[in-house]
């Protein structure tokens, strides 16, 4: 069963409209107890960094989302504001992340070329083998809306990166913690192709 975490600031039914199409069985919770049984977690998010943190901190599932991540070492995946979270802080406010990768997040140079927030859809480039994107072909595209570039601290939890303007990171993973800026669920086949292979991790 994969899980996808109620903490206030998910877009959940395209989400799980999109796990259940590509063969998942998914269902919304955000009861602690369903969260560790779970085979797999899916953050999604969207909107401002600070008003996600407290939703999450308020929501009492720091705890088991720690312990799911970090102790328990099952797949993790983030999506857009789900996927910045997963870092320590965003220049979009002041509260601390979920700290579980080492990046933080931070707004896209103003330039005359470049239209911010970055919206639309974009080719990704993969940067070091994961099962979640092995599976992609060359000319993935997928959507994006967001205004703020995850930006790590070790070159080893890019996972994939894109351009918009500059080259920027669209995709991180440490282990088992994944996320991804854009939106998988938003991405027509290359979206249901990434989905699919969360679900077969």
């Amino acid at each position: 069963m994969i899980v996808i975490v109620d903490y206030g600031v998910g877009n959940l039914s395209s989400v799980g409209n999109m796990l259940r199409k590509a063969g998942g069985e998914a269902k919304v919770s955000r009861d602690p107890g369903e969260i560790l049984a779970a085979e797999k977690l899916l953050l999604p998010g969207v909107g401002h960094f600070d008003h996600g943190m407290k939703m999450l901190n308020g929501s009492g599932l720091r705890e088991p989302l720690d312990r799911f991540a970090l102790e328990l070492r099952r797949p993790v995946l983030g999506i857009c504001l789900g996927g910045q979270i997963l870092g320590k802080r965003s220049e979009e406010g002041v509260e601390p992340g979920l700290g579980w990768i080492d990046m933080t997040c931070n707004r896209f140079e103003t330039l005359p070329s470049i239209r911010v927030p970055h919206m639309g859809w974009n080719r990704i480039m993969r940067k070091k083998p994961s099962p979640l994107l092995d599976q992609m072909a060359e000319d993935a595209r997928f959507y994006f809306v967001h205004s703020y570039r995850m930006s790590c601290v070790h070159n080893e939890d890019v996972l994939a990166t894109a351009i918009h303007g500059t080259e920027f990171v669209c995709a991180v993973q440490r282990a088992n913690i994944m996320g991804t800026q854009f939106h998988p669920e938003k991405s027509l086949r290359h979206g249901l192709a990434l989905m699919q292979s969360f679900v077969g991790l």
